[in-house]
């Protein structure tokens, strides 16, 4: 009688583990910066909307009443921001502190007017470009 091999031997097992193990390696890092950059993004998402309240106030003159975010429609704090800030003048800022993901967690993303040109800039922080929203410094 022949014997049927059947099931897979040690040594396939374990280049299919080898294998795994290797793109493991390579993915949860990339994983990271992209949670990491996803968590950013969000966080100036969540004080863009700001902006356009700011600008209401600052071409009807009444910038010093902005005293605090509600004021321009914003949260003290959201899911990604663990504080928001509200600079009152012409060339103010809008500040989001970052929480959750530890790569970018207590750093923040400001958005800053220009006062001659009432263009708003985006800056971080943040350490990593690979970790900042697009079109921020």
């Amino acid at each position: 009688m022949k014997n049927i091999q059947k099931g897979f031997t040690l040594i396939e097992l374990m280049i299919v583990v080898a294998i795994i193990a290797i793109l493991a390696a390579i993915a949860l890092p990339l994983y990271q910066d992209y949670i990491a950059r996803s968590q950013a993004t969000a966080g100036l998402a969540d004080i863009r909307g700001g902006v356009t309240a700011y600008e209401e106030f600052v071409q009807r003159g009444s910038v010093a009443v902005i005293t605090a975010p509600a004021v321009v429609g914003l949260s003290a704090a959201t899911p990604r921001c663990s504080a928001v800030a509200v600079t009152a003048s012409t060339s103010g800022t809008i500040v989001c502190t970052l929480q959750g993901n530890p790569i970018v967690a207590g750093k923040t993303i400001t958005l800053t007017r220009t006062s001659a040109t009432g263009q708003w800039a985006c800056s971080s922080n943040i350490s990593l470009s690979k970790h900042k929203p697009g079109n921020c410094a």
